[in-house]
C-alpha cells in the first residue's frame, strides 16, 4: 500500500520505519529537512508539503503531530489535507488533541467522502521504535477494520473505542491517570528514602503490595531503582514534563466541557506548571520526584 506520513518526530519516525519494514511505500513530510532525509534514506520519498503529498496517489495517511492547532492547519482550509486529497482516501490521525477537535475534523473529512479515524497511541519512544504501541481507535467499526492491518505494522495493542473522538477520549484518561500516579509514587518514594528506607528495597515492596503500578514498577522516578528508565540516566529521553503538562491540560478542558470535576488532575497539572516554570520541561515527567527530594538537583 502506498501510504503518506506526516510528522517525523520522536514518536512518527520509528512509526513510520516500522511501515517500511512492513513492506509498505511511503511518501512523507516533516517541517524537519533532516528527519525527512533520514526517512527516505529508510526508502521513503519525500514531499514537499502536506497539499503535494495528498495529491499523490496514497491510498491512506497517517499524521502525528504536536497539537490541535498544527492537526486543523494541517488538514482544514483551502490548502489543507481534507481539500486536496481524493475522496476515499482513508485518513489516520495518531496526534494526541481533544476530542472535540478530533470530532471536528473527522466531520470535515466525511463531508469530503474521506473516512477519518482517531488513533492516538500509548507506549514511548521505545514502544514505536519497537512497534508495540497501544492504539486507541474513535470511528466507525467498518473503518477501524479496514485500518487494523497498517495499524498493526505499528502497534501491538489495537483497540476500538467507539466512535469518532473516543480515541481521544480514552487517551487523555490513561495520561490523566499516568500524571496523577507518577506524582504519587515520587511521593511515596520520596517519603520512605526521607525515613531511611533503602529506595531499591521499598520499591520492592511496593511493587509486590497493593501500590504497585506502571509507574512505580516500570518506569519508578527514583534514580538507580531500575536501570532502564529515565531516572537512572538523568531524566532525559522518555516522555517529556511539557508534554505531560499538555496531556493534564487537555484533561482539564475536556472536563470543563463536560462539567466533570477532576481534583487530582487539578493539582497534578499545576505541580507539573510549577516544575516546567522552574526550567525542568525537557525532563522526562518522572523527574517531578525532584520537588519532592531534598537531594535534588533539578
Amino acid at each position: 500500500m502506498h501510504i503518506g506520513f506526516l510528522g517525523l518526530g520522536n514518536m512518527g519516525a520509528p512509526m513510520a520505519r516500522n511501515l517500511l519494514k512492513a513492506g509498505h511505500r511511503l511518501s512523507v513530510f516533516d517541517l524537519s529537512e533532516a528527519a525527512v532525509a533520514a526517512l527516505v534514506e529508510a526508502g521513503a520519498t519525500a514531499a514537499a508539503s502536506p497539499a503535494a503529498l495528498a495529491r499523490t496517489d496514497v491510498e491512506l495517511i497517517v499524521s502525528m503531530l504536536p497539537a490541535a492547532a498544527q492537526v486543523k492547519g494541517v488538514y482544514l482550509g483551502a490548502d489543507g489535507l481534507i481539500a486536496q486529497v481524493r475522496p476515499g482516501v482513508m485518513l489516520i490521525d495518531s496526534s494526541t488533541i481533544d476530542p472535540l477537535s478530533a470530532r471536528e475534523v473527522t466531520a470535515a473529512a466525511r463531508a469530503h467522502d474521506n473516512p477519518m479515524l482517531d488513533a492516538p497511541v500509548s507506549g514511548g519512544t521505545g514502544g514505536a521504535a519497537a512497534g508495540t504501541l497501544t492504539f486507541m481507535v474513535g470511528g466507525t467499526a467498518e473503518d477501524f477494520e479496514r485500518a487494523r492491518p497498517v495499524l498493526a505494522a505499528m502497534g501491538r495493542n489495537i483497540v476500538h473505542c467507539g466512535p469518532a473522538g473516543n480515541g481521544q477520549v480514552a487517551k487523555v484518561a490513561n495520561n490523566l491517570l499516568l500524571g496523577i500516579s507518577m506524582i504519587g509514587v515520587a511521593e511515596a518514594m520520596s517519603l520512605g528514602v526521607a525515613l531511611g528506607m533503602d529506595p531499591q528495597v521499598l520499591a520492592g515492596i511496593l511493587n509486590t503490595s497493593s501500590g504497585r503500578c506502571w509507574s512505580s514498577d516500570t518506569y519508578n522516578p527514583f534514580p538507580g531503582v531500575l536501570e532502564n528508565a529515565p531516572a537512572s540516566r538523568g531524566y532525559s529521553g522518555g516522555f517529556g514534563t511539557d508534554l505531560m503538562l499538555k496531556d493534564l491540560g487537555l484533561a482539564s478542558e475536556a472536563a470543563r466541557q463536560a462539567r466533570q470535576p477532576v481534583f487530582l488532575g487539578a493539582l497534578a497539572q499545576q505541580l507539573y506548571q510549577a516544575f516546567s516554570a522552574q526550567g525542568n520541561g525537557a525532563l522526562d515527567f518522572s523527574a517531578i520526584i525532584n520537588l519532592y527530594r531534598k537531594d535534588a538537583q533539578a
